[in-house]
């Protein structure tokens, strides 16, 4: 018997005692967790609302609540609660509008009264837009169908003609099946594009070419103007209109070739042969575009036209071809962002309408990088020109308030060893922000988001939430109360309602019920803290273990990696974790972690990423995995695994690149292997520009004859978010230099190759065969 066989037969055998847990897992505990969400329905005093709360498998009850005094009452349906339950929607007055599911809220349900004079089709049109059928509906019967908020059903007659599409809401929704409904209006023919309307209705305005065409609205004069640099640079985008209508703004930018990427579409669905197929698809150090604003005034004669020096803005990083603007309530100016391409320079500027001088308004430079797509939020005070701004610039992601006309810092409105996570609203007139933090109490997670609030002059910071957990708010119309859901990966949701002025405690709505879940004998991630390479910073994680553990037994170790610095990825929100407990169920101890260079933890901590993706936090990753099994001696160090997909493909083969000692085998899903090959703005990012030596060395395809271990490489035919050429390119480099490998293309697949039936199949198998659990 040959090598091959052995081997199959070995993992079947393997796998047949685990394998059944494992696949059935999803549905073993689907439907497991009650009174976990809630989705309020205000009424209209701003003061009262209700929600529908599932208590079981298939129960469910509403209650009411008095926001001023946390008065509860609970009843089976809303019209016992004395409050209006939603009218009937019948199919014959719906719009049969064909559409796919999009989104997945929370748990709803459909009432169906059949009035037809014969049987109906029921059909849930799922992600991909395919028809699921839910079977029959009998004429004059009644049915109850459970679904979730957002899902799109479909009702056909039995020859298959549409009769309706619905979209499932939050509360459960009464549809009587009465006849076809409305057919969707014809498209209307596309009207000729009229240009950009001033917003006094005086003008419009659009281009030809290098040439202007301004039409009055009402004379119906017609200036036809050419400007000399749009001959070479032509136009870009729409005009920006002033808000008093005497100016409006065109970016104009010269040509550029776009690099595109083509790959062959093997087993097309529409036809039998191959299709090659292309996209655009930016490479770090490409060409990128150098758009330039033309100011265009209206005069007697019909318009004057500047055009606005670049001397401050030489060097963007946009992958469009125009700088989004934005106008001063006064016309006197507008303002731009400019990224310097590299990401260690980012200016806010001012140009004046009159003269087209530019001048700076907020400048922010870094030695490393600057975060721009995550840390550059800012909010226009335009009645007291200020602005509101966000800055790494201490160390920590906080808030600052500068003066709009006089380009200075005025001060630090936050400040402390945390970050400003998400600015959620601006109080202008009470002059409050309103915004998620983390990092905020020293014996709590630091990626835990809490609701904070602080005055503009930095006076008067409150944090307003308490559970030890990360927090979700949702604000009552008034903004004077808001419902507070907290959890944790070890704690199922607790739901509050919070007075808004000082975070009081009006009444606990719910807290979920996990018992079921449990008793299906998943088990509860462990949080788990090791400090990492200097000794001092703490690494925070989880570790998940199969429901048949025996802490008596030795399990393999396999590390669920994903590194990408623009956020973190260890789970701090309550969920059934299904892709940890689908890999643990086959006999593993599964963990995962935030090592450095990932975010959220201040900028040195993150700073380790700059010119150093290989890095991936793995000094902090092994040191994490060793001082859990000091005291947890059923996890065995000698069979240690790792999978990742995308830049955790990445990672992961990395792992058997540079730390083959502690790692043994690895999983790599659709990795960005070598970051030259990947898409731009990520890339350049965090390694910057131009394209050095940096890149090379965090390369797997430089590295590949480094490989020691068993390595499986699958990617997707069809990738368009990270060229499948990347991992191509390392399967040649590992062939050259004879090295011993898996790879396994997946056919009609984009990204994340590994998360299909067929992907995620491969990957435990190769996880069990060479780890042997």
């Amino acid at each position: 018997m040959n090598v091959p066989v052995i081997h199959a037969l070995l993992a079947a055998q393997l796998l047949i005692g685990t394998a059944w847990s494992a696949d059935d897992l999803p549905k073993r505990t689907e439907n497991k967790v009650f009174r976990d969400r809630v989705k309020p329905n205000w009424l209209p005093d701003g003061s009262s609302f209700w929600y529908r709360v599932q208590t079981g498998p298939g129960s469910h009850e509403f209650v009411s609540i008095d926001a001023a005094t946390g008065k509860r009452k609970v009843a089976p349906t809303l019209k016992d609660l004395g409050l209006p339950e939603q009218e009937a929607v019948t199919t014959s007055k719906s719009k049969i509008q064909l559409r796919k599911t999009t989104r997945t809220g929370g748990e709803s349900g459909f009432k169906f009264i059949n009035q037809f004079d014969e049987d109906v089709d029921l059909f849930w049109i799922n992600q991909q837009g395919e028809h699921v059928s839910y079977g029959r509906i009998r004429a004059g019967s009644e049915r109850e169908q459970h679904t979730f908020e957002g899902h799109i059903w479909l009702i056909t007659s039995r020859t298959g003609e549409h009769l309706a599409v619905i979209e499932a809401a939050a509360a459960i929704q009464t549809l009587i099946i009465d006849g076809k409904g409305l057919s969707p209006a014809p498209a209307q023919p596309k009207k000729t594009d009229r240009g950009v309307k001033s917003p006094d209705g005086t003008w419009s305005v659009m281009y030809e070419k290098e040439f202007i065409l301004l039409h009055h609205e009402k004379t119906h004069k017609l200036v036809r103007m050419k400007v000399e640099p749009a001959a070479r640079m032509p136009f870009r985008d729409k005009a920006i209109w002033s808000p008093d209508s005497s100016t409006f703004v065109l970016n104009c930018a010269p040509p550029l070739p776009v690099r595109k990427v083509g790959f062959i579409e093997s087993t097309p669905k529409d036809q039998l042969q191959p299709r090659l197929r292309e996209f655009q698809y930016p490479k770090p150090g490409d060409p990128l575009p150098k758009p330039f604003p033309v100011i265009f005034r209206i005069s007697e004669t019909g318009c004057e036209w500047t055009r606005v020096k670049s001397d401050l803005y030489p060097t963007p990083f946009l992958n469009a071809e125009f700088f989004q603007l934005t106008w001063s309530p006064d016309s006197s100016e507008f303002y731009f962002d400019y990224n310097q391409r590299g990401h260690q320079l980012y200016r806010v500027l001012a140009v004046n309408a009159k003269t087209g001088s530019v001048r700076v308004i907020v400048e922010e430079t870094s030695e490393t990088f600057i975060d721009y797509t995550k840390k550059t939020w800012r909010h226009w005070l335009h009645d007291t020109h200020e602005l509101l701004w966000m800055s790494e610039r201490d160390g920590w992601c906080h808030l600052w308030l500068y003066d709009g006309k006089k380009g200075v810092m005025k001060h630090q409105i936050t400040q402390g060893a945390w970050p400003v996570r998400e600015v959620l609203h601006v109080d202008e007139t009470g002059k409050q922000i309103w915004f998620l933090a983390s990092g905020l109490r020293e014996k709590e997670d630091p990626y835990h988001t809490h609701l904070c609030r602080v005055n503009f002059d930095g006076s008067g910071f409150q944090r307003l939430t308490e559970g030890d957990g990360n927090h979700q708010v949702d604000f009552s119309p008034k903004r004077d109360f808001f419902i507070d859901t907290w959890s944790r990966a070890d704690h199922p949701p607790v739901t509050e309602l919070h007075r808004s002025h000082d975070g009081s405690l009006v009444c606990e709505l719910e807290k979920a019920d996990a018992s079921a879940l449990l008793a299906t004998g998943w088990t509860m991630p462990e949080r788990f803290i090791a400090k990492g390479r200097d000794g001092k910073t703490d690494i925070h994680g989880v570790i998940v273990k199969p429901s048949n553990f025996d802490p008596a037994k030795k399990y393999p170790v396999v590390e669920n990696i994903y590194a990408g610095p623009h956020g973190s990825f260890a789970p701090k929100e309550f969920s059934r974790l299904l892709g940890h407990h689908t890999i643990a169920e086959l006999g593993f101890i599964v963990v995962q972690m935030d090592g450095m260079g990932t975010n959220h933890r201040g900028k040195a901590f993150h700073d380790v990423c700059w010119k150093n993706l290989k890095d991936a936090g793995f000094p902090d990753r092994k040191l994490w995995i060793k001082e859990a099994a000091k005291t947890r001696p059923w996890m065995d160090l000698s069979r240690v695994g790792i999978y990742g997909g995308s830049a955790g493909g990445q990672n992961a083969m990395r792992a058997l690149l540079d730390h083959h000692d502690f790692y043994k085998v690895a999983v790599a899903d659709c990795g960005c292997h070598d970051n030259r090959m990947d898409k731009i703005w990520w890339n350049e990012q965090w390694m910057g520009w131009p394209v050095d030596e940096s890149y090379v060395k965090s390369s797997n395809k430089e590295d590949a004859h480094k490989l020691q271990g068993h390595l499986l490489l699958i990617v997707g035919e069809l990738d368009t978010n990270v060229d499948p050429a990347s991992t191509t390119q390392v399967v040649a480099a590992l062939q050259k230099a004879g090295k011993s490998f898996d790879f396994m293309p997946i056919a009609g697949t984009g990204h994340g190759a590994a998360e299909t039936p067929y992907g995620s199949r491969l990957r435990m198998e190769f996880l069990v065969r060479h780890l042997k659990p």
